[in-house]
């Protein structure tokens, strides 16, 4: 027998994870602001053999992949991954910085990246966010993606997707994708085009979708997944992606409206290639260039 939740997604849990990430953001923005030497960035990539990392950015002529963590980094994931194992002690945390934690037959498990977007952080761009998903059942059933700079905390709860912004007041208002079905008309967005390397036949394909769509924007992380959400964004299309980095989003689309699938065509829990868009007909389109073998 599966293993029921120890609580459910109640009014209270998520009251409760409203205040976490309230106080993550505290600790986001005082280190945005704050001096760039006092984040203690340090490289966790390494050297590598790669043309990307799981961000997108380039590696090196040298072969080195710069992945930076920050002292924000850290301490908003111990904050999160503390307050989750408190309020539902029986659930697994999945964080990009400290891996896993909590039962193995665990019903539901959090996924935890603490910034996604930590190049955009440390240059003082706010195309970031923090993100929360949650599994159950094998499905992404909630996330949230809150971006303190900008005051917005986006949200999937029980199929219905929402943006806060602190300069509304705590009303919620409900997002819904664009609804554009042709590419010939779409905005794509891709945190950086060597997520798809920078050459050979995967690179040529996502060139081929580029120049098909009628605009295509770089940049933006989890945040153009949240335009996708909002209908000002009408494709995302990325790659190499862990699943701490899209969980938390998969709700957050679906309940907007929109499709956002792997190459198998079901939600992308693992990461890898992934094709976000405001409509069926427009993410066949996209898988259609990608892979045409599909």
């Amino acid at each position: 027998m599966t293993p029921r939740p120890t609580r459910p997604l109640d009014p209270d849990l998520t009251e409760h994870l409203d205040e976490l990430l309230a106080a993550s953001g505290r600790i986001a923005r005082r280190h945005f602001y704050g001096d760039l030497a006092a984040l203690a960035a340090t490289d966790k990539g390494g050297a590598g053999t790669g043309t990307a990392d799981s961000n997108g950015a380039a590696v090196g002529g040298n072969g080195h992949r710069y992945d930076p963590v920050t002292e924000a980094d850290r301490a908003i994931e111990e904050l999160l991954r503390a307050g989750i194992s408190s309020m539902s002690p029986g659930d697994r945390v999945v964080g990009e910085e400290n891996g896993l934690t909590g039962p193995a037959d665990a019903a539901r498990t959090w996924y935890l990246d603490p910034i996604d977007g930590t190049k955009a952080f440390l240059t003082g761009m706010t195309g970031w966010g923090t993100l929360v998903g949650v599994v159950e059942g094998g499905r992404a059933v909630a996330g949230w993606m809150d971006q303190p700079v900008l005051g917005e905390t986006f949200s999937a709860v029980h199929g219905r997707a929402t943006v806060r912004r602190r300069t509304n007041g705590p009303e919620a208002i409900d997002l819904r994708v664009s609804g554009c079905t042709e590419l010939s008309e779409a905005i794509m967005y891709t945190t950086h085009p060597s997520m798809f390397g920078d050459d050979g036949e995967v690179r040529s394909r996502y060139d081929d979708l580029g120049r098909r769509v009628r605009l295509q924007r770089f940049g933006g992380d989890c945040y153009a997944y949240c335009m996708l959400a909002a209908g000002r964004v009408d494709l995302v299309v990325e790659a190499d992606l862990k699943s701490y980095d899209i969980v938390a989003l998969i709700p957050i689309i679906e309940a907007a409206g929109g499709v956002i699938t792997g190459p198998d065509g079901r939600q992308p829990l693992e990461g890898g290639t992934v094709v976000a868009a405001a409509t069926p007909e427009l993410a066949e389109q996209a898988w259609a260039v990608l892979q045409p073998e599909r």
